[in-house]
């Protein structure tokens, strides 16, 4: 605190602004109300420490304990305001004070992600930097991004924002107090592909058939593929986009590809484990998701229907969005040296 206070100090006199001086040592927005009592107390006093006060001298919330608490923070990110409190002995309100108003630390939720070991960043840098170009913002027209992804028939939910309104959770009918779940339930496996020139229609994998390199071709490339460049592109080329599973890197199919489509992306060109970088992973099989199962299903026929129904309604322009955002993606991979970007 007294040596943030002192570099808040320093700065202020060569001439920074308070609003350059937050920038300058990278403090969060909610520590802009400590720069301006430091810069009023020393316009007034001429130094940085606490004024005289009247009233009951702080026995708490010390910097002594402030500087305890950074510590085993800075061990241990993950830690419970709850129970550091209970092991100091103070109470959860100090305890919280001392970690957001003191530390200017918040608490921010986990998330699971993908594995890249450090030889796949390498790769995704390699990669991204010689797809800088052709995923410009002006070269997005003709590209086709394409995935597969399985629903199950259970209601889908987000644990972190599915909250209910109620005095009391006793109150709340079971409906909507609980999200069931089942063990192995019915699900299917869906392809589809997006441009920002339009969308495929939905293809359903039958139960039990696996997706390899002959099913991928007869079922998806040759039936739907072959008329994408007729119905949805104006009889003209286009890039064809797909990721690094099995059935998609096979030679049978890079082969078929390169007879078929020689603008497709090939395995060499496209960021092996990056479904941050594909819009139908980071957007809109989710936004599918949350539309087609808001609520759990009694069948696989009545899953189909609604994920049919909800995938016509999704706005172009929400597609065109979610495309749109790849190049900015792809520069942030390549800042952050192939790591996470989310």
């Amino acid at each position: 605190m007294e040596r943030e206070r002192s570099a808040i100090v320093e700065l202020f006199t060569k001439g920074h602004p308070s609003r350059e001086i937050l920038k300058i040592l990278k403090l969060p927005l909610n520590r802009r109300k400590f720069v301006y009592r430091t810069i009023r107390r020393y316009k007034d006093t001429g130094k940085v420490e606490d004024r005289a006060r009247s009233g009951r001298p702080c026995s708490v919330t010390t910097p002594s304990l402030g500087k305890v608490i950074a510590q085993r923070i800075r061990r241990n990110p993950r830690r419970s305001i709850r129970k550091m409190a209970l092991d100091l002995k103070v109470s959860r309100c100090a305890m919280t004070k001392i970690v957001k108003r003191d530390l200017g630390m918040s608490s921010f939720k986990r998330k699971k992600v993908h594995f890249l070991s450090q030889l796949v960043k390498e790769k995704r840098v390699a990669r991204c930097k010689g797809a800088l170009g052709r995923y410009a913002v002006e070269n997005l027209e003709k590209i086709l991004f394409s995935d597969e992804k399985i629903f199950t028939i259970q209601e889908a939910t987000n644990v972190q924002n599915d909250r209910i309104l109620a005095s009391s959770p006793s109150k709340v009918d079971e409906k909507f107090r609980y999200v069931s779940r089942i063990q192995n339930p019915k699900s299917v496996m869906v392809w589809a592909g997006v441009s920002k020139m339009g969308r495929t229609p939905l293809v359903f994998v039958p139960q039990g058939v696996k997706i390899n390199s002959i099913n991928y071709r007869e079922m998806v490339l040759e039936p739907v593929l072959k008329n994408i460049g007729r119905d949805m592109f104006g009889g003209t080329s286009f890039v064809f986009q797909q990721d690094g599973a099995p059935a998609h890197t096979s030679n049978v199919t890079q082969s078929w590809l390169h007879d078929n489509f020689p603008g497709f992306i090939t395995k060499e060109e496209w960021p092996s484990y990056s479904p941050d970088l594909n819009p139908m992973d980071y957007s809109v099989w989710s936004i599918l998701e949350t539309k087609a199962c808001v609520n759990s299903h009694t069948s696989i026929k009545s899953l189909k229907r609604k994920l049919c129904q909800e995938w016509n309604k999704i706005p172009q322009k929400t597609l065109r969005a979610a495309i749109e955002a790849l190049p900015d993606r792809i520069t942030r991979v390549i800042q952050n040296e192939g790591g996470y970007i989310e």
